[in-house]
């Protein structure tokens, strides 16, 4: 593992950092040059048609792919992006799957306190009350026992936030948390979009976690979750800017997005990656 800290005192150091990402899979071209950063309290979404490489950044950034090309930063630092997931790098990174991704096998207790109940040397006990913390966090309580057949949608998704923000806390060195989030609000109704777009900023708020980065298609869940953001087109970033000023930005792409329309120099794309 190579490890390159910047000792600017001029320069706030970004929680994460991309710069110059390329990622192919076959022949398939998924980013080409992409550079990201991300400082403390942000709230970046990362928004673009279908197939233009949104999940990917989301795997690079939490280890589970690695870069073909260009440079990933943990808090200053040049890692390998296989090395992210057992390095200490002061930051942790917590993801929320599109789909929940629980394990139905096992209960709400058991699925948000797995990690803890692999690798950590805190009693069944101790593991339970921080798994009732957390849930309360995520505004459920008294749902430990149930399986995830047994939630609705809405509740899953809430229970896959209580399992991102857990944490062993007789572990010290990781002192910030950067949330991913992909999809959201896929699938969810009006109702339920809107508790969880509130639950993702009251998060934030609460400084359970420190910054976080949400890919979605949904107008509403980029308005109420987002400060800033970032478009893709294939593999390329083709706008960045305040969510504020999405309205009156003068860029194709952006006004294409937001408007649905068919002209304009979005093209279909049929693969999501």
């Amino acid at each position: 593992m190579t490890s390159v800290t910047r000792h600017n005192r001029n320069v706030v150091t970004p929680l994460l950092e991309l710069r110059g990402v390329h990622k192919s899979f076959g022949t398939n071209s998924v980013l080409d040059g992409v550079d990201l950063t991300v400082h403390t309290g942000e709230a970046i979404a990362i928004i673009g048609p279908s197939g233009t490489g949104k999940s990917t950044i989301l795997r690079l950034i939490c280890g589970l792919i690695a870069p073909d090309a260009g440079e990933v930063y943990i808090n200053g630092n040049l890692v390998e992006s296989e090395d992210i997931q057992e390095a200490s790098y002061g930051l942790s990174i917590g993801m929320v799957f599109q789909n929940a991704a629980l394990f139905d096998s096992l209960t709400v207790a058991e699925n948000i306190g797995f990690s803890l109940f692999e690798h950590s040397r805190l009693s069944r006990r101790e593991i339970y009350r921080l798994v009732e913390h957390k849930l309360a966090l995520v505004g459920l309580e008294n749902i430990c026992d149930r399986y995830p057949s047994e939630l609705s949608g809405g509740m899953r998704k809430r229970v896959s936030f209580a399992r991102a923000i857990m944490d062993d806390p007789t572990t010290k060195t990781q002192t910030k948390k950067v949330l991913l989030y992909d999809e959201p609000t896929a699938g969810l109704d009006p109702v339920a979009s809107t508790i969880i777009e509130d639950l993702m900023r009251s998060l934030r708020d609460q400084q359970v976690c420190d910054s976080y980065i949400v890919v979605t298609h949904q107008d509403s869940t980029i308005r109420r979750t987002a400060d800033r953001l970032i478009m893709l087109y294939r593999g390329s970033v083709r706008y960045a800017g305040n969510v504020s000023t999405i309205d009156t930005a003068d860029n194709p792409y952006v006004k294409q997005f937001f408007s649905g329309s068919t002209e304009g120099p979005i093209q279909l794309l049929t693969k999501e990656v």
